[in-house]
Protein backbone atom coordinates (compact mmCIF):
# COMPACT_ATOMS: atom_id res chain seq x y z
CA UNK A 1 0.00 0.00 0.00
CA UNK A 2 2.63 2.12 0.66
CA UNK A 3 4.28 1.63 -2.53
CA UNK A 4 1.05 2.48 -4.42
CA UNK A 5 0.93 5.98 -2.12
CA UNK A 6 4.88 6.48 -3.00
CA UNK A 7 3.88 6.24 -6.78
CA UNK A 8 0.90 8.34 -7.00
CA UNK A 9 2.18 11.58 -6.96
CA UNK A 10 4.92 11.17 -9.59
CA UNK A 11 2.59 9.65 -11.66
CA UNK A 12 0.60 12.32 -11.65
CA UNK A 13 3.44 15.20 -12.25
CA UNK A 14 4.24 13.33 -15.63
CA UNK A 15 0.90 12.90 -16.97
CA UNK A 16 0.25 16.71 -16.24
CA UNK A 17 3.95 17.55 -17.92
CA UNK A 18 3.36 15.40 -21.00
CA UNK A 19 -0.26 17.02 -21.70
CA UNK A 20 1.20 20.46 -21.00
CA UNK A 21 3.85 19.48 -23.43
CA UNK A 22 1.06 18.69 -26.44
CA UNK A 23 0.90 21.12 -29.09
CA UNK A 24 -2.42 22.83 -29.12
CA UNK A 25 -4.79 22.45 -31.99
CA UNK A 26 -4.23 24.96 -34.75
CA UNK A 27 -7.35 27.65 -35.15
CA UNK A 28 -7.94 29.24 -38.40
CA UNK A 29 -10.27 31.76 -37.83
CA UNK A 30 -9.69 35.16 -38.90
CA UNK A 31 -9.97 37.58 -35.82
CA UNK A 32 -8.57 40.42 -37.72
CA UNK A 33 -11.45 41.32 -40.08
CA UNK A 34 -14.76 42.59 -38.50
CA UNK A 35 -17.80 40.75 -39.02
CA UNK A 36 -20.18 42.27 -41.42
CA UNK A 37 -22.79 44.81 -40.73
CA UNK A 38 -25.79 44.31 -42.47
CA UNK A 39 -28.24 47.54 -42.88
CA UNK A 40 -31.23 47.10 -40.26
CA UNK A 41 -34.62 47.40 -41.63
CA UNK A 42 -35.13 50.83 -40.15
CA UNK A 43 -32.01 51.52 -42.51
CA UNK A 44 -33.83 50.89 -45.44
CA UNK A 45 -36.53 52.03 -44.22
CA UNK A 46 -35.43 55.34 -44.44
CA UNK A 47 -33.70 55.49 -47.83
CA UNK A 48 -36.84 54.39 -49.19
CA UNK A 49 -38.18 57.09 -47.20
CA UNK A 50 -35.93 59.72 -48.48
CA UNK A 51 -35.79 58.48 -52.07
CA UNK A 52 -39.93 58.53 -51.92
CA UNK A 53 -39.93 62.41 -50.94
CA UNK A 54 -37.13 63.26 -53.59
CA UNK A 55 -39.61 61.62 -56.29
CA UNK A 56 -42.32 63.77 -55.08
CA UNK A 57 -40.59 66.66 -54.92
CA UNK A 58 -39.33 66.35 -58.45
CA UNK A 59 -43.10 65.06 -59.70
CA UNK A 60 -43.68 68.23 -60.70
CA UNK A 61 -40.73 69.41 -63.07
CA UNK A 62 -41.04 66.01 -64.60
CA UNK A 63 -44.92 66.22 -65.21
CA UNK A 64 -43.98 70.01 -66.92
CA UNK A 65 -41.56 68.56 -69.27
CA UNK A 66 -44.31 65.84 -70.32
CA UNK A 67 -46.30 68.24 -70.54
CA UNK A 68 -44.74 70.50 -73.25
CA UNK A 69 -43.17 67.44 -75.17
CA UNK A 70 -46.97 66.43 -75.78
CA UNK A 71 -48.83 69.71 -76.32
CA UNK A 72 -45.68 70.17 -79.06
CA UNK A 73 -47.23 71.34 -82.13
CA UNK A 74 -47.95 68.63 -84.55
CA UNK A 75 -49.54 69.52 -87.88
CA UNK A 76 -51.20 72.93 -86.93
CA UNK A 77 -53.11 71.75 -84.12
CA UNK A 78 -51.33 74.07 -81.68
CA UNK A 79 -51.65 77.85 -82.05
CA UNK A 80 -49.25 79.10 -78.91
CA UNK A 81 -45.17 78.60 -80.10
CA UNK A 82 -43.38 77.03 -77.47
CA UNK A 83 -40.53 78.84 -75.90
CA UNK A 84 -37.25 76.96 -76.61
CA UNK A 85 -35.48 76.32 -73.82
CA UNK A 86 -37.97 77.95 -71.42
CA UNK A 87 -37.04 80.91 -69.83
CA UNK A 88 -36.87 80.85 -65.58
CA UNK A 89 -38.46 83.76 -63.57
CA UNK A 90 -35.59 85.91 -63.19
CA UNK A 91 -34.78 86.83 -59.42
CA UNK A 92 -35.62 90.50 -58.29
CA UNK A 93 -32.47 92.17 -59.29
CA UNK A 94 -33.13 91.05 -62.54
CA UNK A 95 -36.53 91.74 -62.93
CA UNK A 96 -37.34 94.25 -60.12
CA UNK A 97 -41.44 94.60 -59.86
CA UNK A 98 -43.68 96.96 -58.25
CA UNK A 99 -47.64 97.30 -57.56
CA UNK A 100 -49.30 100.61 -58.53
CA UNK A 101 -48.27 101.91 -55.27
CA UNK A 102 -44.96 101.21 -55.90
CA UNK A 103 -44.59 98.45 -53.75
CA UNK A 104 -41.96 96.05 -54.35
CA UNK A 105 -43.00 92.31 -55.63
CA UNK A 106 -40.49 89.31 -56.10
CA UNK A 107 -40.86 87.63 -59.42
CA UNK A 108 -41.20 84.67 -56.83
CA UNK A 109 -44.49 85.70 -55.31
CA UNK A 110 -46.06 85.16 -59.01
CA UNK A 111 -45.20 81.23 -58.88
CA UNK A 112 -48.03 78.60 -58.49
CA UNK A 113 -50.47 79.78 -60.64
CA UNK A 114 -50.53 79.46 -64.80
CA UNK A 115 -49.81 83.40 -65.96
CA UNK A 116 -51.76 85.01 -69.11
CA UNK A 117 -49.65 87.93 -69.31
CA UNK A 118 -49.80 91.11 -71.68
CA UNK A 119 -46.91 94.28 -71.70
CA UNK A 120 -47.94 97.43 -72.67
CA UNK A 121 -47.57 101.08 -71.17
CA UNK A 122 -49.45 102.89 -68.72
CA UNK A 123 -51.23 104.42 -70.96
CA UNK A 124 -52.79 101.38 -72.70
CA UNK A 125 -52.98 102.14 -76.72
CA UNK A 126 -56.02 100.57 -78.75
CA UNK A 127 -53.97 97.22 -78.46
CA UNK A 128 -53.53 97.25 -75.13
CA UNK A 129 -57.14 97.71 -74.63
CA UNK A 130 -58.08 94.94 -76.98
CA UNK A 131 -55.12 92.58 -75.17
CA UNK A 132 -56.56 93.16 -71.62
CA UNK A 133 -60.41 92.40 -73.10
CA UNK A 134 -59.85 89.45 -74.41
CA UNK A 135 -57.41 88.42 -71.72
CA UNK A 136 -60.22 88.78 -69.49
CA UNK A 137 -62.90 86.82 -71.55
CA UNK A 138 -60.26 84.13 -71.92
CA UNK A 139 -59.85 83.78 -68.27
CA UNK A 140 -64.09 83.42 -67.69
CA UNK A 141 -63.99 80.98 -70.64
CA UNK A 142 -61.87 78.49 -69.00
CA UNK A 143 -65.04 77.76 -66.34
CA UNK A 144 -64.26 76.10 -63.57
CA UNK A 145 -60.80 76.41 -64.26
CA UNK A 146 -60.25 79.83 -64.53
CA UNK A 147 -59.34 79.80 -60.87
CA UNK A 148 -56.12 78.01 -62.19
CA UNK A 149 -55.04 80.92 -64.30
CA UNK A 150 -54.42 84.80 -63.61
CA UNK A 151 -54.15 87.52 -65.39
CA UNK A 152 -51.46 90.21 -65.72
CA UNK A 153 -50.47 93.30 -67.05
CA UNK A 154 -46.88 94.53 -66.92
CA UNK A 155 -46.41 97.92 -67.66
CA UNK A 156 -43.18 98.61 -68.82
CA UNK A 157 -43.30 102.37 -68.21
CA UNK A 158 -43.74 104.89 -65.37
CA UNK A 159 -47.13 106.63 -66.94
CA UNK A 160 -50.05 106.33 -65.08
CA UNK A 161 -52.58 103.84 -65.82
CA UNK A 162 -56.11 105.86 -66.91
CA UNK A 163 -58.56 105.70 -63.95
CA UNK A 164 -61.17 104.20 -66.25
CA UNK A 165 -59.26 101.20 -67.43
CA UNK A 166 -59.03 100.48 -63.29
CA UNK A 167 -62.55 98.59 -63.24
CA UNK A 168 -61.93 96.10 -65.83
CA UNK A 169 -58.39 95.64 -64.14
CA UNK A 170 -59.73 94.20 -60.85
CA UNK A 171 -58.89 90.62 -60.27
CA UNK A 172 -55.78 91.25 -62.51
CA UNK A 173 -52.14 91.40 -61.57
CA UNK A 174 -50.85 95.27 -62.30
CA UNK A 175 -47.09 95.03 -61.90
CA UNK A 176 -44.48 97.79 -63.29
CA UNK A 177 -41.45 96.26 -64.62
CA UNK A 178 -38.61 97.94 -66.83
CA UNK A 179 -38.64 97.26 -70.29
CA UNK A 180 -35.14 96.41 -70.73
CA UNK A 181 -35.71 93.76 -68.06
CA UNK A 182 -39.03 92.53 -69.69
CA UNK A 183 -37.21 92.20 -73.21
CA UNK A 184 -34.39 90.17 -71.23
CA UNK A 185 -36.73 87.80 -70.42
CA UNK A 186 -39.84 87.72 -72.24
CA UNK A 187 -39.85 87.27 -76.26
CA UNK A 188 -41.50 88.81 -78.87
CA UNK A 189 -41.40 87.36 -82.52
CA UNK A 190 -39.14 88.54 -85.15
CA UNK A 191 -40.07 92.46 -86.11
CA UNK A 192 -42.77 92.42 -83.41
CA UNK A 193 -42.93 93.78 -80.03
CA UNK A 194 -43.69 92.24 -76.72
CA UNK A 195 -47.66 93.95 -76.57
CA UNK A 196 -48.23 92.43 -79.97
CA UNK A 197 -48.56 88.83 -77.99
CA UNK A 198 -50.00 86.94 -75.05
CA UNK A 199 -47.44 84.87 -73.04
CA UNK A 200 -47.88 82.01 -70.77
CA UNK A 201 -46.11 81.71 -67.62
CA UNK A 202 -46.53 77.99 -66.11
CA UNK A 203 -47.44 77.19 -62.10
CA UNK A 204 -43.45 76.80 -61.36
CA UNK A 205 -42.74 80.21 -63.09
CA UNK A 206 -41.14 79.17 -66.79
CA UNK A 207 -41.99 81.68 -69.42
CA UNK A 208 -42.95 78.31 -71.92
CA UNK A 209 -45.71 80.34 -74.43
CA UNK A 210 -46.39 82.66 -76.40
CA UNK A 211 -49.07 83.19 -78.61
CA UNK A 212 -48.76 85.54 -82.52
CA UNK A 213 -50.26 88.55 -83.05
CA UNK A 214 -52.79 88.93 -84.19
CA UNK A 215 -54.81 86.76 -81.62
CA UNK A 216 -57.13 83.86 -82.25
CA UNK A 217 -59.44 83.76 -79.27
CA UNK A 218 -60.70 80.39 -80.30
CA UNK A 219 -57.21 78.51 -80.81
CA UNK A 220 -55.98 80.96 -77.63
CA UNK A 221 -58.26 79.00 -75.71
CA UNK A 222 -57.66 75.53 -77.40
CA UNK A 223 -54.32 75.74 -75.93
CA UNK A 224 -54.77 76.56 -72.51
CA UNK A 225 -57.37 74.34 -72.41
CA UNK A 226 -55.16 71.56 -73.36
CA UNK A 227 -52.20 73.19 -70.90
CA UNK A 228 -54.55 73.04 -68.10
CA UNK A 229 -55.72 69.54 -68.40
CA UNK A 230 -52.48 68.22 -69.05
CA UNK A 231 -51.03 69.73 -65.48
CA UNK A 232 -54.08 69.07 -63.99
CA UNK A 233 -52.61 66.04 -62.04
CA UNK A 234 -50.00 67.81 -60.16
CA UNK A 235 -51.40 71.89 -60.37
CA UNK A 236 -54.19 72.26 -58.09
CA UNK A 237 -56.10 75.77 -58.17
CA UNK A 238 -54.28 78.39 -56.24
CA UNK A 239 -51.43 79.46 -54.98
Amino acid sequence: MSGSNSSSPGYGSDARTAEAATPEPLNFAVHSLPAPVLPSAQARHGRLKMLLVLLVCAAPVIASYVTYYLIRPQGGTNHGVLIQPQRPFPDSRALPLADLQGVSVAPVALKGQWLLVTVAGGACDALCERQLYLQRQLREALGKNRNRVDRVWLIDDNVAVRPELLPALQGALVLRAPREALTGWLQAAPGQSLAAHFHVVDPLGNYMMRFPAPSDASAIKHDLEKLLRASSSWDPAGR
